[in-house]
């Protein structure tokens, strides 16, 4: 069994986790930075990194007592490298390169986004390629086809805002605080989704992207009207996104099925897999579709350094390290071939 040491640090977790390539969870340990951000709202990137300076180390330290291992017994070091927030990124993959230089042990550059991808096969052993994925996350929100590890077709993208940050900004919009998405749930489940006509972009369009902007202005103007609760706003607005995602994923199978071999599960995997009125949805939709559906648990759906590990456990499998003067990058797509949406900005 190999072991990887995974270490993430993209936006405001920090977190270090032993893997073991039979799916073992050897350690994980993850610190938060919400009370350092949650007085501005939303997270601050030089708040974020040098938080990751201060907390990584002790945090990889911990993991490795916890796992009663030393970095002698670690097959390989795997970090994210991208996308993220630079600064945070920076701080974990140099702290990464530093431990693989001096225990001579190989660096893995580890995409966040495939880590969130490939995270479902850590939970579910059973889980096989290829599968269609729904990321969404605070900064993505993309449909794609994963035949392998480092094979992804991308098949939608936003092109503005990401599911995610719709929902920490409606968050912000009626005064429910950081972090957004879970405040938005809880308050949801009391109100009425039929309540506050909002609307549902690209609902019906030809081409399976997403968007998410005119539903955030939407949202203002409704708080602002003064005339509906806000636990109503918050359940029409989560409604609302439930809806286009789901239509969209329907756009996208509709295209899928005249492939020779359609992917027969779907998967869910990023921040957003957590809500628990979106993974329902999205079971009902692969039932009806006679697929498989795979989301992980709530908590491998956040950022963790699980994920991290077990995609460069994954990689390590293949062969795939890194040299030690890979550069951090602030976006990377999974489908660098992919085609630009018709509108999209640069988080497409």
């Amino acid at each position: 069994m190999a072991i990887i040491l995974g270490i993430e640090s993209s936006c405001d977790e920090s977190a270090a986790a032993l893997i073991g390539s039979d799916r073992t969870i050897l350690a994980h340990r993850l610190a938060g930075q919400e009370d350092a951000h949650r007085p501005y709202g939303g997270v601050v990137p030089e708040i974020a990194a040098r938080a990751h300076v201060q907390i990584l180390s002790p945090l990889i330290e911990a993991a490795l007592k916890d796992a009663k291992l030393t970095l002698d017994d670690v097959d390989a070091i795997a970090a994210t490298a991208g996308p993220g927030l630079i600064g945070g990124v920076m701080v974990g993959l140099v702290t990464a390169k530093a431990l693989a230089m001096a225990a001579g042990k190989p660096l893995i550059a580890v995409n966040h986004l495939e880590g969130h991808a490939l995270s479902p096969r850590l939970a579910d052993a059973s889980l096989e390629f290829p599968y269609l994925l729904l990321l969404v996350s605070g900064g993505h929100c993309q449909i794609l086809r994963v035949d392998g590890v480092g094979q992804y077709r991308r098949l939608a993208t936003t092109i503005d805002d990401a599911a995610g940050e719709a929902f920490d900004k409606t968050a912000k919009i009626l005064g429910l605080g950081y972090p957004g998405g879970p405040k938005v749930e809880a308050l949801a489940k009391t109100g009425d989704a039929k309540a506050v006509p909002l609307p549902r972009p690209l609902l019906g369009s030809a081409e399976p992207h997403f968007s998410f902007a005119g539903l955030k202005s939407a949202v203002l103007r409704a708080s602002q009207s003064g005339t509906y609760r806000r636990e109503d706003i918050a359940a029409s607005f989560q409604q609302a996104v439930v809806d286009c995602l789901i239509d969209r994923l329907e756009k996208a199978l509709s295209a899928s099925a005249q492939e020779s071999e359609m992917p027969r599960t779907l998967v869910v995997a990023g921040g957003v897999a957590a809500n628990g009125a979106i993974r329902a949805a999205l079971e009902a939709l692969a039932s009806r579709h006679a697929m498989g559906f795979v989301a992980p648990p709530l908590w491998l759906c956040t950022d963790n350094a699980a994920m991290i590990g077990w995609a460069g456990a994954e990689r390590f499998a293949l062969g795939l390290t890194d040299p030690l003067d890979i550069a951090a990058r602030p976006r990377w797509p999974l489908d660098p071939a992919a085609e630009a949406a018709r509108g999209a900005g640069v988080k497409a």
